[in-house]
């Protein structure tokens, strides 16, 4: 199976992507980043859990689903850094990675319907199917790093907080979701780079490994002669001399 076809790499690369993409968006929804337990000692009273996430916060009493303080507004008066820099970092992440799987789909389509052999005149000016699976990888990666910095810094600066007030702040599942997700992308653009490399062992330039140059660019033979151009090499005039008498 040659470059030009789907191959198992690409569909698992974007499959792997779409994954981590749907884990980056939960991450982002559930509000589960970092937990704030509050201890009571009146028997008559119950301990109270704050979940603190991006968007919202919810306050519950042990053994209860129901928040007893519910906050949509605190995306606007987020007080911890980590939190405020997630804000901005995740949604980054999540587009960046949304723009390779659209590069990425793109290149698949190519390999699928487009024929192997481009037209002469724009095969210099094409982004074929590697190209695209490069630039994918790339912006992965890109995601991957947007992503896993700001949420392992979440672990650090909950143990900042932990030794500056009380040590009643713990990190929730939201960390070990965005943590994994970005690891999915890594391994997405690792997929997509191992299939870029395995096109790149074809002679052709960095951006254009497959349609760099199309066989009748090379070729001196592609237009047939003509029968008259054929007896033309032959037919040379030859001068004939008349002696007089």
């Amino acid at each position: 199976m040659g470059c030009r076809d789907v191959h198992a790499a690409t569909v698992l690369a974007f499959l792997s992507g779409t994954a981590s993409v749907a884990g980056l968006l939960a991450a982002v929804l559930l509000p589960n980043w970092r937990q704030m337990r509050l201890y009571t000692f009146n028997k008559n009273e119950k301990n109270v859990t704050v979940y603190t996430g991006l968007w919202i916060k919810c306050a519950r009493f042990d053994g209860s689903r129901d928040c007893v303080i519910y906050d949509p507004q605190w995306y606007t008066a987020v007080d911890q850094l980590d939190l405020r820099v997630l804000q901005f970092a995740l949604p980054l992440s999540m587009f960046t990675a949304v723009s390779a799987l659209f590069l990425c789909m793109i290149g698949m389509c190519n390999t699928a319907f487009v024929t192997s052999v481009p037209n002469v005149k724009l095969a210099k000016c094409l982004v074929n199917s590697a190209g695209c699976h490069l630039v994918a990888g790339l912006l992965f990666l890109l995601a991957c790093a947007i992503c896993l910095t700001p949420s392992i810094w979440v672990i650090f600066y909950n143990n900042y907080l932990n030794r500056k007030y009380e040590p009643v702040f713990s990190f929730d599942i939201s960390v070990f979701i965005a943590i994994a997700s970005a690891g999915g992308l890594f391994f997405t653009s690792v997929l997509l780079f191992l299939w870029y490399c395995a096109c790149k062992s074809l002679p052709s330039p960095f951006w254009q490994p497959l349609y760099s140059h199309a066989p009748s660019m090379h070729s001196y033979a592609s237009q047939p002669y003509s029968a008259r151009s054929r007896h033309s090499a032959i037919e040379i005039d030859i001068p004939v001399v008349s002696h007089a008498s």
